[in-house]
């Protein structure tokens, strides 16, 4: 994931225009670290993507300080929103649904740029609490399981939080159901600017051991350790910590979410490549053309996020999901999901002050 923008590979979208024919659907999820935007028309089965787009802007950045949105993280994130913007005027996109999550979560000022947002834009930002994070990602990443294993357990490392679901998959041909879902305050953003930016190796594993300590609750109340030890258990990961780190394991030379997306991870394997991570510098790491500059500094936190989820439920092999929120959004919408009626009118329109 060396590049600051990042789409589906070419073979995944219409080199030809979309014809007006306003079947198409659109996602973005502006998270801590990452805005992201896919468009898609159904298909059987799920759906084609005709467009995507990815940038890092680190909304997040300052706000576990100073509890607001800066000037800085608000100007970086437009310019990404501006570009999906013209995207969905350009694609016809019949229905959108743009999320925010956690760096809007705790700012004080997310209305006044969500305000912003919609009249430089005409993008509406839907403020959506953790649970409802979690429930898209797993909507998203749900096609990736193995409905012959009887459990998962699915998490998602943000910039600004983690999220762990614990699931049934639809064993024996029931439905799959989420059982419960687990938010914790540890994202790659976050606990990377407690350290000033950039995780050391001589603290990594006092992250690994704060972090595995806010598990032990969710832990006690399903005993997932126990259908682990009995093989009822699957693990699938979905963030740019995994991804990225499968893209290193892989050796590729340069990321490619056609190989990457539904992949297995050997566990001690990818352990012993995170500490590898870990041990080089941060030139090191810019260079590598699975890592690049913008996640240099944020994917070793993601590691030590990673290994804490690895020490408290300890499977044998991870599944990589290179999707999660944006697809979960396009499969509601394309099911006929509505907004609930409060949410339904845009937001004062008037210039930002």
């Amino acid at each position: 994931m060396a590049d600051a923008v990042r789409a589906d590979p070419p073979s995944s979208l219409h080199r030809h225009p979309v014809p007006r024919d306003r079947n198409a659907y659109a996602a973005i999820d502006l998270g801590t670290n990452n805005c992201r935007l896919l468009i898609a028309r159904p298909a059987v089965g799920g759906f084609t993507v005709i467009d995507a787009f990815s940038r890092i802007v680190r909304l997040g950045e300052g706000v576990g300080a100073s509890g607001l949105l800066s000037d800085a993280a608000m100007d970086r994130t437009l310019s990404a929103l501006r570009v999906c913007a013209g995207k969905l005027r350009r694609r016809h996109a019949r229905r959108t649904r743009a999320v925010a999550t956690e760096a809007c979560r705790r700012a004080g000022n997310f209305l006044l740029f969500r305000r912003r947002v919609w009249h430089e834009t005409g993008i509406d930002l839907d403020l959506i609490p953790a649970e409802e994070e979690a429930r898209l990602a797993l909507t998203g990443c749900a096609p990736l399981l193995d409905p012959e294993i009887e459990y998962a357990l699915v998490f998602d490392i943000g910039g600004g939080s983690t999220e762990v679901m614990w699931m049934t998959t639809g064993h024996h041909g029931r439905a799959p159901a989420l059982i419960d879902s687990f938010s914790v305050p540890f994202g790659v953003v976050t606990l990377s600017e407690r350290y000033d930016g950039s995780l050391p190796a001589t603290a990594y594993g006092a992250v690994v051991g704060q972090v595995a300590e806010a598990f032990i609750q969710f832990e006690r109340r399903h005993r997932i350790n126990q259908a682990i030890a009995e093989g009822t258990v699957q693990m699938l990961g979905s963030s740019g910590t995994v991804t990225t780190l499968a893209g290193v394991i892989k050796k590729l030379p340069r990321y490619d979410r056609s190989v990457i997306d539904g992949s297995l991870l050997d566990v001690p394997t990818a352990l012993s490549v995170s500490h590898a991570i870990r041990d080089m510098t941060a030139a090191e790491r810019a260079l590598h053309p699975c890592i690049g500059r913008d996640r240099a500094d944020l994917v070793v936190v993601g590691c030590a996020i990673l290994e804490a989820i690895c020490r408290t439920w300890p499977v044998a092999r991870l599944r990589i999901a290179d999707r999660g929120v944006r697809e979960g959004i396009l499969f509601d919408l394309m099911a006929g999901w509505r907004p609930p009626a409060e949410r339904r009118r845009p937001p004062d329109p008037r210039p930002h002050p």
